[in-house]
């Protein structure tokens, strides 16, 4: 199934919200340092409450590490973005996908854009910037599992 990539994010809230949804969901974070707060803030905790010992989470020291784990894992790197033209909801997602979210405060640099195998943007109403990356990675990872059928299956 896919997995969300978190790159050097700024926010514990919005993180340990992200980890939440995918504890949920049975989806692996690739958590790209150095990220903008201590990983064990309280805040983070907070935020993910008691799903954070349930949630998959793989540390990596910089982006060079995580593209070294993701090439090696022969993985398409999937960045949502507002530079782009591309609807999520118009790709094709693959279970193997790893979608990465940007920092807050700054998105990637211009350098991730360049190595990605696709930017997808959620169209939102004119005259707005963006939507939160914790309501995005929700949109685009729930479209994904969607598409590749590997929504999480309850016993009956």
């Amino acid at each position: 199934m896919p997995d969300i990539a978190l790159y050097q994010p700024d926010i514990p809230q919005n993180t340990g919200t992200i980890l939440r949804l995918c504890a949920c969901m049975s989806v692996t974070v690739h958590l790209i340092e150095p990220a903008g707060f201590p990983i064990s803030d309280s805040a983070l905790k907070r935020a993910g409450m008691d799903y954070l010992e349930r949630a998959s989470m793989r540390r990596h020291r910089s982006f060079a590490d995580f593209e070294l784990f993701r090439l090696t894992q022969n993985r398409r790197l999937i960045l949502l973005t507002t530079k782009s033209d591309q609807s999520y909801t118009d790709f094709e997602f693959r279970a193997d996908d790893i979608l990465v979210m940007g920092r807050e405060s700054t998105g990637v640099p211009q350098s991730v854009h360049e190595l990605v195998d696709a930017r997808l943007k959620i169209p939102m109403s004119e005259g707005l910037r963006s939507i939160n990356v914790a309501v995005s990675a929700g949109m685009a990872l729930g479209e994904a599992l969607r598409q590749t059928d590997t929504f999480p299956k309850n016993p009956d």
